[in-house]
């Protein structure tokens, strides 16, 4: 099972410690994976909101790039790396005349052979849960879990083609297999208005407040997370929604791979968890996970 890999530029920068728990949970389930050599940024927001032709151009070029590798399978972490991937292979696909400006302005002809896959989908539906259960050297038991999807990953889902679109449910399967008490509740995938964080603050609080209340209100100790947008603005902005609503939230933010690392066996220290702002570690010690 091998894959190129497409870490995006979350995941080499403010989502390293993202792509290290990846990284990790691959190697220990013996998913072979490459990174794309000189890949380029997907254009994420900026690049469709500036140019449709560079918004597609933008990621048909990494995809290019894989094929050129040999590979015609790609994993993608990002949340939002994934659905511009995803939007740039469907409107190809479906627009024959997009498909030709698109390789006109890259000098070259993409054959679109190229299968987008989020490493949730690989290990779900690909490497299998008995599998993971298998790797497990010690359980998340105990550990009240909200798994938190965002926005971006099953919409719209003629695009991105991931689980159910409003109620998915992939990355609660897996960390249950592992032991977690995985919470049922109501806003998986709620936009947390990462996009609005500096533009638009008080917006992105507003929502990010509701995210976290109910995520409390329904008993989870920690949130789970699929993408360095959501992380980032779950993670960082916890003080400001306390004093903005006079709570006194202090809820760890993980991403899934995070939480699953731990399960296989990794050190807190190995998987950069002291670059998160909100301390996760008193509650990874009450579970013996640290």
């Amino acid at each position: 099972m091998s894959y190129a890999y497409y870490p995006g530029c979350s995941l080499h920068s403010t989502g390293s410690e993202y792509d290290i728990s990846i990284k990790y949970i691959f190697n220990s389930l013996g998913i072979s994976f490459e990174e794309i050599k000189d890949w380029n940024c997907c254009g994420t927001t900026p690049a469709h909101c500036t140019s449709k032709y560079l918004s597609v151009a933008l990621p048909v070029r990494n995809l290019k790039l894989v094929e050129d590798s040999g590979k015609n399978k790609v994993a993608v972490p990002c949340a939002s790396c994934f659905s511009r991937l995803k939007r740039a292979k469907y409107e190809i696909s479906k627009d024959e005349e997009l498909k030709k400006k698109v390789d006109g302005i890259l000098e070259t002809t993409y054959r679109n052979t190229v299968t987008i896959s989020h490493p949730l989908d690989i290990i779900k539906n690909e490497i299998g849960l008995k599998s993971v259960r298998e790797k497990m050297k010690r359980s998340l038991s105990g550990l009240k879990v909200a798994c938190y999807y965002g926005c971006l990953m099953t919409r719209p889902p003629d695009v991105t083609e991931f689980d159910e679109c409003e109620y998915p449910v992939i990355m609660d399967e897996i960390l249950a297999e592992l032991g977690a008490d995985v919470k049922d509740w109501s806003y998986k995938t709620d936009c947390c208005g990462a996009s609005f964080s500096i533009s638009r603050t008080e917006s992105s609080i507003k929502l990010m407040e509701k995210v976290i209340r109910n995520a409390v209100e329904c008993g989870a100790e920690c949130i789970a997370v699929a993408c360095p947008l959501c992380h980032a603005n779950l993670d960082t902005r916890q003080e400001d929604i306390n004093a903005k609503y006079s709570k006194n939230f202090n809820i760890p933010i993980f991403y899934f791979s995070e939480l699953m690392a731990l399960a296989f066996g990794a050190q807190g220290g190995e998987l950069g968890l002291k670059k998160h702002i909100t301390d996760p570690s008193v509650l990874l010690s009450r579970y013996n996970l640290s």
